[in-house]
């Protein structure tokens, strides 16, 4: 039932005419569609018409190998990624991806991004991430046997680059203005497959939101039926488009009737794609202010983002650190400790004070062990301890 994948080709979103072949993806963008100003990402195209119905009928688990149809070919050995609880917190439901193997939902789309490398005879594999995308990538190259090159930014936590380097990557930071060129650089004469971005608006890599697009799946299965709305936290946009895409899939195979609106909460520090869908935009850049949610503190966005909210009648929304550090108390207290980032979801909802005729679905991405900060605090030794000090 589940079988090998049935993924085709390559399309741009900025012209779906405009086709390739599944092999090499294209990590920068449609060559067609594509201009100075405006990167257009690629898409995976589907031999939807042989997929089996039946594949939405057994329980998730880990191992994306689970939906292997509709991804691109899992070339790269899984590390148990997917299969995420969905946990009831008060009116919404939260879907943990801090469960994931390295703690995030980037694991998702380096299973798939790692196996492209592994299918394409790269010698190694290379991102430009100061947190949780360099921990995974790094992780599922060693788990595949490639050498990983981690271009970090300069205030990366330091334990998020002890994590990293766990893993035997090469981590190297660099101010953020050099990265890119780096990471070019190493892919032009090393012959490294790249992980993330290298456009001047998002496009990443073309087959990681196909990752994510299992998000969509799980929760159809958990939920047995499709939430009324998904929120996001969203950087670059590619796990919104893909959760969103996910949901347009059922749909299209007639499995559901229905898909949810899409909300990206991004930080209000920045907000590239609430610029964008603003303006009417493909997408936008914009200048990044002072924050702590650093894995979501992008100042560009990218088209996928504001297809998936244009498409599915859902909104950007701006939030806060202040918003994020209470959405991320409110989720500690209840036993889900996230990064602040991982918040913004959350944050989002609670900033909109909206009904919705169905479940409410606020996706979780990382652990919160990977903030700014953690593991440098020093508390005082009680010498005398009494009662009175242990009392909550």
């Amino acid at each position: 039932m589940n079988g090998p994948s049935l993924a085709l080709r390559q399309r741009s979103l900025g012209d779906p005419t405009a086709e390739f072949p599944l092999f090499p993806p294209l990590t920068r963008g449609c060559p067609k569609t594509s201009t100075e100003e405006i990167a257009y990402p690629l898409d995976v195209v589907y031999d939807y018409a042989k997929v089996d119905r039946r594949l939405f009928e057994q329980a998730p688990g880990p191992d994306l190998a689970r939906w292997s149809p509709l991804l691109p070919p899992l070339d790269a050995p899984t590390l148990g990624e997917g299969g995420t609880p969905l946990v009831p917190f008060g009116d919404v439901f939260i879907k943990d991806e801090s469960r994931n193997p390295t703690w995030s939902h980037k694991d998702r789309l380096n299973r798939v991004a790692v196996s492209a490398a592994v299918a394409s005879g790269a010698p190694g594999v290379v991102v430009a991430s100061s947190g949780n995308h360099g921990a995974s990538a790094a992780a599922y190259a060693a788990r595949a046997g490639l050498p990983a090159i981690v271009l970090a930014s300069a205030d990366s936590p330091p334990a998020v680059q002890a994590f990293v380097r766990a893993y035997g990557a090469k981590v190297a930071s660099v101010p953020g203005e050099k990265r890119w060129p780096l990471l070019r650089e190493i892919v032009d004469r090393l012959g490294y497959h790249p992980v993330s971005n290298q456009t001047v608006t998002h496009t990443g890599h073309p087959f990681g939101p196909e990752g994510y697009k299992t998000i969509a799946y799980e929760l159809f299965l958990q939920l047995g039926e499709v939430p009324a709305a998904v929120f996001t936290p969203t950087g670059y946009a590619e796990l919104l488009y893909g959760v969103w895409k996910g949901f347009a899939e059922l749909l299209l195979l007639g499995v559901t009737e229905k898909a949810p609106r899409m909300f990206s909460c991004e930080t209000a520090a920045g907000g590239p794609h609430a610029k964008a869908l603003a303006a009417g935009l493909p997408a936008a850049v914009v200048e990044l202010g002072p924050t702590d949610a650093y894995g979501v503190a992008g100042s560009v966005g990218g088209h996928r983002g504001v297809v998936a909210v244009r498409d599915s009648g859902g909104e950007a929304v701006l939030v806060t650190d202040e918003e994020m550090r209470r959405a991320q108390r409110e989720l500690a207290r209840a036993g889900l400790w996230q990064e602040l980032s991982g918040t913004a979801g959350l944050a989002g909802h609670r900033r909109l004070r909206r009904d919705f005729d169905g479940p409410v679905v606020c996706v979780a991405t990382s652990s919160g062990f990977k903030d700014l900060g953690v593991g440098g605090e020093r508390y005082p030794v009680l010498e005398d301890p009494t009662l009175d000090d242990l009392m909550p």
